[in-house]
C-alpha cells in the first residue's frame, strides 16, 4: 500500500464511533453511494431522486436540535441510552447540537427516541 493509504488507515483508527458514523454519512453524501450496499461486493450508486420521491419513506434519522443548559444532563442520559455511546462521546454529541443521534431508524423507533429526548427537555426532529 502507498504511504498515503497507510496514513489514512492510521487516522481512521483514531476516530470515535460517532466520528466514524459521520464519516460514512459524509462519504455517502459526497459520492452518492450507499455504504450498506457494499456488503455484497462493491458500492452501489444511490437511487435517483425521482425513485426515492415515489417511495414512502421507511427510514428516519433522529436529530438532536437543541439542548437547554439546565436540561443537558437529562438529555445526555437519554442520548447514551439510545446510542450506547460512552459518557465522553455522548457529552460531545449533546454539546454540539444540532447533531445526528441515530440514522436509518424505523418510524416507530425514531418517534420513540424523539419523544424521549423531548421528555428530557431537549428538542429533536426526524429527517
Amino acid at each position: 500500500m502507498s504511504e498515503k493509504i497507510d496514513q489514512i488507515v492510521e487516522d481512521l483508527k483514531t476516530l470515535t464511533l460517532l466520528e466514524a458514523s459521520e464519516l460514512v454519512s459524509k462519504i455517502e453524501e459526497t459520492f452518492g453511494v450507499d455504504a450498506s450496499a457494499s456488503v455484497g461486493g462493491g458500492m452501489m450508486m444511490a437511487a435517483p431522486a425521482e425513485a426515492e420521491a415515489a417511495e414512502e419513506k421507511t427510514e428516519f434519522n433522529l436529530m438532536l436540535d437543541e439542548v437547554p443548559a439546565d436540561k443537558k444532563i437529562a438529555v445526555l442520559k437519554v442520548v447514551r441510552g439510545l446510542t450506547g455511546l460512552g459518557l465522553k462521546e455522548a457529552k460531545e454529541l449533546v454539546e454540539s447540537a444540532p447533531k445526528l443521534v441515530q440514522e436509518a431508524l424505523p418510524k416507530d423507533t425514531a418517534e420513540d427516541g424523539k419523544k424521549q429526548i423531548e421528555d428530557a427537555g431537549g428538542k429533536a426532529s426526524l429527517t
